[in-house]
Protein backbone atom coordinates (compact mmCIF):
# COMPACT_ATOMS: atom_id res chain seq x y z
CA UNK A 1 0.00 0.00 0.00
CA UNK A 2 1.59 3.56 -1.12
CA UNK A 3 -0.26 7.33 -1.00
CA UNK A 4 -0.94 8.71 -4.25
CA UNK A 5 -0.05 12.46 -4.80
CA UNK A 6 -3.76 12.96 -5.28
CA UNK A 7 -4.53 12.07 -1.57
CA UNK A 8 -1.77 14.84 -0.14
CA UNK A 9 -4.10 17.60 -1.14
CA UNK A 10 -6.22 16.93 1.92
CA UNK A 11 -5.18 18.53 3.98
CA UNK A 12 -6.35 21.55 7.10
CA UNK A 13 -7.43 24.24 4.83
CA UNK A 14 -8.88 22.28 1.45
CA UNK A 15 -12.25 22.27 2.84
CA UNK A 16 -11.65 18.16 2.05
CA UNK A 17 -11.71 15.68 5.28
CA UNK A 18 -8.37 15.66 6.23
CA UNK A 19 -6.50 14.20 9.63
CA UNK A 20 -5.44 16.80 12.33
CA UNK A 21 -3.26 13.74 13.84
CA UNK A 22 -1.97 11.53 11.34
CA UNK A 23 0.60 11.63 8.12
CA UNK A 24 -0.78 10.12 4.95
CA UNK A 25 1.74 7.34 5.66
CA UNK A 26 -0.47 5.99 8.76
CA UNK A 27 -3.31 6.16 6.80
CA UNK A 28 -2.22 4.16 4.21
CA UNK A 29 -0.52 1.54 7.00
CA UNK A 30 -4.06 1.87 8.65
CA UNK A 31 -5.97 1.15 5.23
CA UNK A 32 -4.13 -2.00 4.25
CA UNK A 33 -4.54 -3.44 7.36
CA UNK A 34 -8.06 -3.14 7.31
CA UNK A 35 -8.17 -3.66 3.67
CA UNK A 36 -6.16 -7.27 4.62
CA UNK A 37 -8.51 -7.93 7.38
CA UNK A 38 -11.61 -7.70 4.84
CA UNK A 39 -13.69 -4.67 5.83
CA UNK A 40 -14.14 -3.14 2.17
CA UNK A 41 -16.60 -3.43 -0.52
CA UNK A 42 -16.34 -3.10 -4.04
CA UNK A 43 -15.70 0.77 -5.33
CA UNK A 44 -17.48 1.65 -8.91
CA UNK A 45 -15.10 -0.62 -11.19
CA UNK A 46 -13.37 -2.87 -10.51
CA UNK A 47 -9.87 -2.31 -8.72
CA UNK A 48 -11.25 0.51 -7.17
CA UNK A 49 -12.44 -0.01 -3.23
CA UNK A 50 -13.89 1.36 -0.42
CA UNK A 51 -12.01 0.56 2.82
CA UNK A 52 -13.83 1.22 6.20
CA UNK A 53 -12.13 2.38 9.28
CA UNK A 54 -13.03 1.38 12.66
CA UNK A 55 -15.39 3.65 14.93
CA UNK A 56 -12.60 4.36 17.12
CA UNK A 57 -10.49 5.90 13.82
CA UNK A 58 -13.69 8.91 13.53
CA UNK A 59 -11.93 11.31 16.31
CA UNK A 60 -8.67 11.44 13.72
CA UNK A 61 -10.84 13.21 11.21
CA UNK A 62 -12.33 16.15 10.25
CA UNK A 63 -15.71 16.18 7.92
CA UNK A 64 -15.86 18.92 5.89
CA UNK A 65 -19.75 19.05 5.13
CA UNK A 66 -22.68 20.75 6.77
CA UNK A 67 -26.53 20.35 5.89
CA UNK A 68 -27.57 23.28 3.61
CA UNK A 69 -30.72 24.77 4.78
CA UNK A 70 -32.51 28.08 4.27
CA UNK A 71 -29.53 29.60 6.49
CA UNK A 72 -27.02 28.42 4.40
CA UNK A 73 -24.75 30.96 2.29
CA UNK A 74 -23.37 29.75 -0.56
CA UNK A 75 -20.31 30.68 -3.18
CA UNK A 76 -19.79 28.74 -6.62
CA UNK A 77 -16.22 29.20 -7.66
CA UNK A 78 -14.62 27.91 -11.23
CA UNK A 79 -11.72 25.62 -9.91
CA UNK A 80 -9.14 22.78 -11.20
CA UNK A 81 -8.69 19.85 -9.38
CA UNK A 82 -5.12 19.51 -10.58
CA UNK A 83 -3.19 21.01 -13.18
CA UNK A 84 -4.26 19.66 -16.65
CA UNK A 85 -7.65 19.08 -15.41
CA UNK A 86 -10.54 21.10 -16.95
CA UNK A 87 -12.05 23.45 -14.45
CA UNK A 88 -15.46 23.28 -13.51
CA UNK A 89 -18.13 25.27 -11.14
CA UNK A 90 -17.38 23.93 -6.98
CA UNK A 91 -20.28 25.15 -4.63
CA UNK A 92 -18.59 25.94 -1.23
CA UNK A 93 -20.51 27.01 1.75
CA UNK A 94 -19.36 30.29 3.24
CA UNK A 95 -21.19 29.13 6.60
CA UNK A 96 -22.10 26.74 9.38
CA UNK A 97 -20.65 24.21 11.68
CA UNK A 98 -18.73 21.38 10.26
CA UNK A 99 -21.21 18.04 10.90
CA UNK A 100 -19.65 15.10 13.49
CA UNK A 101 -17.72 12.15 11.99
CA UNK A 102 -20.48 9.11 11.14
CA UNK A 103 -17.51 7.04 9.90
CA UNK A 104 -14.28 7.22 7.60
CA UNK A 105 -13.70 5.52 4.59
CA UNK A 106 -10.65 4.79 2.63
CA UNK A 107 -10.83 4.82 -1.48
CA UNK A 108 -7.82 3.01 -2.98
CA UNK A 109 -6.97 2.31 -6.38
CA UNK A 110 -5.33 -0.91 -7.81
CA UNK A 111 -1.85 0.36 -10.06
CA UNK A 112 -3.23 -0.81 -13.49
CA UNK A 113 -6.92 1.09 -12.87
CA UNK A 114 -4.16 4.17 -11.92
CA UNK A 115 -1.86 3.62 -14.88
CA UNK A 116 -4.68 4.07 -17.61
CA UNK A 117 -3.84 7.71 -17.32
CA UNK A 118 -0.64 7.58 -15.95
CA UNK A 119 -2.44 8.92 -12.23
CA UNK A 120 -0.18 6.25 -10.30
CA UNK A 121 2.58 7.75 -7.89
CA UNK A 122 4.66 4.11 -6.93
CA UNK A 123 4.83 1.21 -8.59
CA UNK A 124 2.61 -0.50 -5.20
CA UNK A 125 -0.05 -2.96 -6.25
CA UNK A 126 -2.87 -0.46 -4.29
CA UNK A 127 -2.77 3.04 -3.49
CA UNK A 128 -4.53 5.47 -1.27
CA UNK A 129 -5.97 8.21 -3.29
CA UNK A 130 -9.05 9.49 -1.12
CA UNK A 131 -10.13 8.98 2.65
CA UNK A 132 -13.64 10.62 3.35
CA UNK A 133 -15.32 11.40 6.41
CA UNK A 134 -19.12 11.23 6.36
CA UNK A 135 -21.23 13.08 8.20
CA UNK A 136 -23.51 11.33 11.10
CA UNK A 137 -26.75 9.59 9.80
CA UNK A 138 -25.04 8.86 6.38
CA UNK A 139 -24.26 5.46 5.24
CA UNK A 140 -22.53 6.24 1.46
CA UNK A 141 -21.48 8.92 0.29
CA UNK A 142 -21.94 9.47 -3.38
CA UNK A 143 -19.55 10.38 -5.62
CA UNK A 144 -19.63 14.40 -6.38
CA UNK A 145 -21.36 14.40 -10.42
CA UNK A 146 -18.88 16.38 -11.32
CA UNK A 147 -16.37 13.69 -10.81
CA UNK A 148 -19.07 10.99 -11.96
CA UNK A 149 -19.00 13.46 -15.00
CA UNK A 150 -15.14 13.24 -15.84
CA UNK A 151 -14.90 9.69 -15.51
CA UNK A 152 -17.95 8.68 -17.50
CA UNK A 153 -16.74 11.35 -20.28
CA UNK A 154 -13.07 9.99 -19.74
CA UNK A 155 -11.84 13.00 -19.07
CA UNK A 156 -8.41 14.37 -17.96
CA UNK A 157 -8.30 13.38 -14.57
CA UNK A 158 -11.54 11.03 -14.85
CA UNK A 159 -11.22 7.21 -14.12
CA UNK A 160 -13.36 5.27 -17.25
CA UNK A 161 -16.81 4.26 -15.49
CA UNK A 162 -20.43 4.14 -17.00
CA UNK A 163 -22.65 4.95 -13.77
CA UNK A 164 -26.41 3.98 -13.53
CA UNK A 165 -29.53 6.18 -13.81
CA UNK A 166 -30.15 5.56 -9.98
CA UNK A 167 -26.35 6.58 -9.18
CA UNK A 168 -26.38 9.57 -10.84
CA UNK A 169 -29.85 10.44 -8.91
CA UNK A 170 -28.13 9.49 -5.70
CA UNK A 171 -25.42 11.90 -6.40
CA UNK A 172 -27.27 14.66 -7.37
CA UNK A 173 -29.51 14.41 -4.49
CA UNK A 174 -26.87 14.18 -1.57
CA UNK A 175 -25.10 16.93 -3.27
CA UNK A 176 -28.41 18.85 -2.95
CA UNK A 177 -28.96 18.63 0.84
CA UNK A 178 -24.81 18.23 1.85
CA UNK A 179 -21.77 21.35 0.56
CA UNK A 180 -18.17 21.64 1.84
CA UNK A 181 -17.52 24.12 3.81
CA UNK A 182 -15.10 26.98 2.94
CA UNK A 183 -11.93 26.47 4.40
CA UNK A 184 -11.05 29.75 6.26
CA UNK A 185 -14.27 28.91 7.94
CA UNK A 186 -12.99 25.93 10.02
Amino acid sequence: MAVNDFVRRQVKGSGKTYSPNLNFEEVAEYAADRFEDGYFRQGYRDGVVIVEAAEDMNEHFVCPFVEIDETTKLRAGWISRQEGEKPYIQIRAINGTPLPVGKVEFILYRHDVLAENDEQSTEAEWELISVHALPEGVADLPMGPVTMMRNQLEFTGGTKACYSSKEWAEAVRFWQKYAALEPEEY
